[in-house]
């Protein structure tokens, strides 16, 4: 073995005669690599600008949906609060007044103990509290000067209000003085009178004057007095001021013993006179009244700010209120825990139909965030796979995937967190950073979690692992869709279950995976089917469709299929929108509903009593545009019948044109009759029974085909025989009202005053306004006017009136429409409904980004194919076609799928579901299936996807082509 000679050593080289830059090391000059993350952003801008544009809209909807939530919860419960009144929203606190030493401080010095003990979960309005002192019991006045009705002297109370000189202006007189009433000349000082102000009106009305001395009734220790030194005038009545515990200041009330009025008054004495108002009727009463801010309420405190409240009434804050005031039979009362239990109810009725929506484009963003991580996985997967060849670790080029989201998510995610606190500023800011930060990190690893999967060693294919899948979905939705019909979304007075909300949306995944299965079957037939006539578009787009796009480089193992992801999405939005428009129709046909049965029709004009409408008026009211039917009406509540076992009163007899009338009960569903049961001959004798139908309940009381004697209110007799039965009548809806229904004709000339209408009921799109002005120029002259008629009655169950009248109608009128808009007038139902068509569209939209995200993947693919067959004679609009072809029968697929898993959600969902929340009146349960609302949702849905389809065919087809013809085939 020879051993190669050795080389020679390098020559010495003096350290002095190196130069000084040799001594900096060679790998010092070299370059420096390019850092990762930046180069892989550069590489590829759109990629980059696309990814952070998805995780910005994304992380937007999740941070703005949970406050969009809050702000219309505390909406609702501030509406609901103020809408209740100031009376039942402020803390009423009473004392006994001290028998001796009773002052003005310590009014005000209790006030301000009272206040401190406020300010956790709940303020006081310091301006609208209202304090003084007040006598238990009205005293009569005898003196013979004074108004008597009927007989009866006027009663009075004394009040000290602190407050009251800044609401009321002095007219007359001069203010009490703010010392001790001085004893007339030889009299005691406890038979002094009391000095007294009162108001304009309520002295007007008894008949008092500035220097009046009015007693009260004699006793043995005095004859107690008040002098009148002065009278005032209320700044404005409205005000919240003058409500509840300040009685009859601003003006004498009336009270009726029995059908005998007398009047009630009160009077403000001054606080030289506070000591011995108890002198006027033995007791006193201090009061503070506490009106709580409900505009500083929140929904999310509700439960704190009620323990709050009940501690503050009877509590532990009570017992310390008690020893810090040294008063102790302190009484704190209070309707607020009973408003906040209905609040809560409320809320949490309204609260699945609303979670319904953001369910839906959460499940749809969902999807779109893990097929964009899954495209991206794919389109780099050969890159990923030759780092793994050259040595890189799996966690090293995950954590560099991790780095490269970070650069482009993290900031997007601030920015829209950003963005969605400053638009929809709430209190509460947790829910919303928890949404956000869920999304952001879903969006952050939906890529690298991919990858990881793609590089990990092979298995062995698992054939059960897609059926134990959809199985366990299966179970799933069948276990949701069970309990939903069993308790309904929400269980009573319980949070919502979110297995229950997602209801829906489980549906919609089993439906995908379904079509998953069906879709490639089906498909594959029709290109069969296609490829056996002449012409090649057809057979290639459906055959392409059937096999699913190619995949970029997975393991080499060609097509798989369609993938499930974009069809799933699809299917989610579509639900989404289809079972969320049918709850809204059903909500919107049983408003309309609601407000028919209690206007009696579209319109309706009412008398007072049983005064008659204005001649003419029933005519002219039927002739105006948009009227379909018109029913004149006479109605009279105080009918009896004879001739039953027990004799029925206070029945109502209404009497009408059958056919008219049997129309308007049809269409408002109210005791629907043939009117042919109502006919009379004109040879009928005049003492013949007239036909009538009987309510349910009365019924009961009378046999089928009897005869019987109806009693008028006022006067007279009209023998009626039963010719049917009906459950209510449009008239008088209530159910277990005691009704009969006449026809006009023969009943008007046996009841006296029935052949003059005094109600007219009519069906129509009925402009409000322009029957109140023909109400207007038909009303008699003023000598004829009846007394005006009480305000219409309110909407069952929504606390507010059927209409916007007047309340000085003479004839007061009402329209379905405006009763409509005072159902809706809610904003927990606004919310809801704003909260609804929001999450419809960002569904939508994560809808159409998923088949567009699709599309985008396939476009190299595609643009190669039909390069090619450009050059075998394939003409541009074949391309389209044909890309068309391959693209829409999942789009087609998912939108009839789509539409029958709405209507399947809604017909096995729809009966648990409460919707009176969001009527604003009690109705049955249940959600209507009708195709309108499904097919709107479904069909909208897959013409904007299918028009994104076409605009990417059309375009992708002119620009790529050219490049592959030049550039060849790099594949």
């Amino acid at each position: 073995m020879t051993t190669p000679p050795s080389a020679p050593p390098p020559a010495a080289t003096p350290p002095s005669a190196t130069p000084p830059s040799s001594t900096v090391p060679p790998s010092s000059t070299a370059p420096r690599p390019a850092p990762w993350v930046r180069t892989r952003l550069r590489a590829a801008p759109l990629g980059t600008v696309l990814g952070a544009a998805l995780a910005f809209v994304a992380v937007l909807l999740a941070a703005a949906l949970p406050r969009a939530q809050d702000r219309g919860a505390d909406q609702a419960l501030r509406s609901f609060l103020e809408h209740s009144g100031s009376t039942k929203t402020s803390l009423q606190v009473t004392a006994p007044a001290p028998e001796t030493g009773q002052s003005a401080q310590a009014l005000d010095a209790t006030l301000e103990k009272l206040l401190a003990a406020t300010g956790s979960t709940f303020r006081v309005d310091p301006d609208g509290t209202v304090h003084g002192t007040r006598t238990t019991k009205r005293q009569p006045l005898l003196n013979p000067e004074l108004s008597r009705p009927s007989g009866f002297p006027p009663a009075m109370d004394l009040l000290h209000v602190r407050q009251a000189e800044s609401h009321v202006k002095l007219a007359e007189g001069r203010w009490p003085s703010s010392t001790a009433t001085a004893p007339p000349q030889g009299a005691t000082a406890d038979i002094a009178p009391l000095e007294v102000v009162l108001s304009q009106k309520a002295a007007a009305t008894v008949g008092a004057r500035v220097g009046s001395v009015l007693k009260s009734a004699p006793r043995v220790d005095g004859t107690p007095s008040v002098e009148v030194v002065g009278l005032f005038s209320v700044l404005d009545e409205s005000d919240d001021f003058w409500v509840d515990n300040l009685g009859c200041l601003a003006r004498a009330c009336e009270h009726y013993n029995g059908e005998n009025l007398s009047w009630d008054v009160d009077a403000l004495v001054g606080t030289g006179d506070l000591d011995r108002m108890s002198t006027w009727s033995r007791t006193a009463e201090d009061f503070w009244r506490l009106p709580v801010d409900v505009g500083g309420l929140r929904a999310d405190r509700l439960d704190a700010t009620s323990k709050e409240i009940a501690s503050y009434v009877a509590g532990p804050t009570a017992a310390a209120l008690t020893r810090e005031t040294g008063r102790a039979r302190l009484r704190t009362t209070s309707w607020l825990p009973e408003l906040f239990e209905q609040a809560r109810a409320r809320t949490q009725a309204a609260a699945p139909l609303a979670a319904i929506g953001p369910a839906g484009v959460g499940g749809v963003a969902f999807v779109v965030l893990c097929l964009a991580g899954a495209l991206a996985a794919d389109r780099r997967d050969a890159e990923l796979r030759l780092l793994l060849a050259r040595g890189g670790s799996r966690a090293a080029i995950v954590g560099r995937l991790l780095g490269e989201g970070a650069v482009t998510v993290l900031p997007a995610a601030a920015a829209a967190t950003a963005l969605a606190v400053l638009l929809l500023p709430t209190p509460r800011l947790a829910p919303a950073l928890l949404s956000a930060a869920a999304v952001a990190l879903l969006a952050l690893l939906a890529f690298p979690v991919r990858a990881a999967v793609l590089l990990s060693p092979a298995r062995p294919a698992g054939r059960w692992r897609r059926p134990v899948a959809e199985l366990l979905v299966l179970v799933a939705t069948a276990a949701a869709v069970l309990e939903v019909r069993r308790r309904g979304v929400a269980s009573p007075g319980g949070d919502p279950d979110p297995l229950l909300i997602a209801a829906p949306m489980l549906l919609a995944l089993c439906g995908g995976l379904l079509l998953a299965r069906l879709q490639p079957v089906v498909t594959g037939r029709l290109a069969r089917a296609a490829g056996r006539r002449s012409g090649l578009v057809g057979f290639l787009g459906l055959a392409r469709a059937a096999r699913g796009s190619a995949t970029t480089g997975t393991r080499g193992r060609g097509r798989t299929g369609p993938s499930v992801l974009p069809m799933v999405a699809l299917l989610l939005a579509i639900t989404t929108g289809g079972f969320g428009g049918a709850v809204l129709n059903s909500v919107d046909s049983s408003r309309l509903d609601v407000a028919r049965l209690t206007v009696g029709g579209d319109a309706a004009i009412s008398a007072y009593g049983k005064s008659p409408l204005p001649q003419g008026l029933t005519k002219a009211a039927g002739e105006l545009p948009g009227v379909r039917t018109s029913v004149p009406l006479w109605i009279d509540h105080d009918s009896s019948v004879l001739g039953t076992p027990q004799r029925s009163g206070q029945v109502t007899v209404v009497v009408a044109e059958p056919a008219a009338y049997a129309e308007l009960s049809r269409v408002l569903g109210c005791g629907s009759f043939d009117p042919a049961l109502l006919a009379t001959s004109g040879t009928q004798s005049a003492d013949a029974p007239v036909p009538a139908l009987f309510s349910a309940g009365l019924a009961g009381q009378a046999a089928q085909g009897g005869t019987y004697t109806v009693l008028p209110g006022e006067g007279g007799q009209l023998r009626a025989r039963v010719v049917g039965v009906i459950d209510c009548t449009p008239a008088h809806p209530a159910r277990a009202a005691a009704t009969v229904v006449l026809p006009a004709g023969a009943a008007s000339a046996l009841m006296g005053g029935a052949d003059h209408p005094n109600r007219w009921l009519g069906l129509g799109s009925v402009d409000g306004d322009r029957l109140r002005a023909l109400v207007r120029s038909k009303l008699p002259a003023a000598s004829a006017t009846p007394a005006p008629a009480p305000a219409p009655a309110p909407i069952p169950g929504s606390g507010s009136a059927a209409g916007p009248a007047p309340s000085d109608e003479v004839y007061p009128v009402s329209t379905s429409a405006e009763a409509v808009t005072a159902l809706g007038a809610d904003p927990l139902q606004r919310s809801a409904e704003r909260l609804f068509w929001a999450s419809v569209a960002g569904a939508a939209g994560f809808a159409l980004l998923a088949v567009l995200l699709t599309l985008m993947q396939t476009v190299p693919d595609r643009a190669a194919l039909l390069a090619r067959l450009r050059t075998m004679g394939l003409r541009r609009r074949q391309g389209v076609a044909l890309i068309l072809a391959e693209t829409l029968p999942q789009t087609l697929a998912a939108t009839l799928g789509g539409a029958l898993v709405a209507a399947a959600a809604v017909a096995l969902l729809g009966p648990a579901i409460d919707l009176s929340t969001l009527v604003g009146a009690r109705v049955p349960n249940g959600v209507r299936l009708t195709a309108g609302p499904v097919l709107t949702q479904a069909l909208g849905l897959a013409a904007l996807v299918a028009a994104a389809v076409f605009a990417e065919a059309a375009t992708s087809g002119r620009r790529q082509i050219t490049t592959e013809l030049r550039a060849g085939d790099q594949r």
